[in-house]
């Protein structure tokens, strides 16, 4: 059994997504962020940098005990170890799907998080002007990391030509984009790849999961 601490983010879906499309059995053990559950001791012994989503592994393939484990990118590289699926066994194929969950980590998910935060958040002690330039950096960075997927996306229905972890890191920050109104029509493979993905069933069943209590509704 996985316990998975997690609240309904862009980084808490791509483990859902991963549960679901492999079938590992798993209990949700709600971090209600806004209630700063994710600094409650108990949840910083498994994860001390007081972020979700983490994992504890009761069933670790060592035979040891429970194996906790924070960090999304750590999380979806352990369990595709864990399971053989989702992550190439051969050199060539592991190291292309593994850039592309570094991407999404270091560039795309923070970049997206930063142009979220300006756009919908008036800041104080930040002038409009600031706020203006802050919005203008963050929204050009987005556009150009579009841009990069969209190539990259062009000719193949996936990152790093067969499905992976690294479209399941992708896609929630990608949907989660379009849900706050990006646009996606100069980027037409980019567009179609959050449609093809849209459509899978474990995807799905992962969001269903959110939209079930004590998660917010709507």
């Amino acid at each position: 059994m996985i316990d998975l601490h997690y609240w309904p983010t862009s980084n808490g879906h791509k483990i859902t997504i991963f549960l679901e499309e492999t079938g590992l059995p798993y209990r949700l053990c709600p971090v209600d962020i806004h209630k700063d559950e994710q600094f409650k001791p108990e949840f910083l012994a498994i994860s001390p940098n007081n972020r979700m989503p983490a994992i504890v592994d009761h069933e670790p393939a060592d035979g040891g005990g429970p194996l906790s484990i924070f960090e999304s990118g750590a999380i979806l590289i352990y369990l595709a170890e864990k399971t053989g699926r989702y992550l190439p066994s051969d050199k060539r194929g592991r190291e292309r799907v593994l850039q592309w969950l570094f991407w999404q980590v270091g560039g795309l998910g923070p970049m997206l998080g930063q142009k979220n935060h300006f756009k919908r958040k008036a800041l104080e002690g930040m002038d409009e002007k600031g706020r203006a330039y802050a919005v203008d950096r963050y929204v050009k960075e987005a556009q150009r990391l579009y841009g990069v997927l969209d190539r990259e996306l062009a000719g193949q229905d996936f990152v790093a030509g067969d499905y992976s972890i690294a479209d399941m890191a992708i896609y929630p920050w990608l949907f989660t984009a379009r849900k706050y109104g990006d646009d996606f029509a100069p980027f037409a493979s980019v567009a179609a790849y959050i449609d093809r993905m849209s459509a899978r069933p474990a995807v799905q069943a992962a969001y269903a999961r959110a939209q079930q209590p004590p998660f917010p509704q709507g």
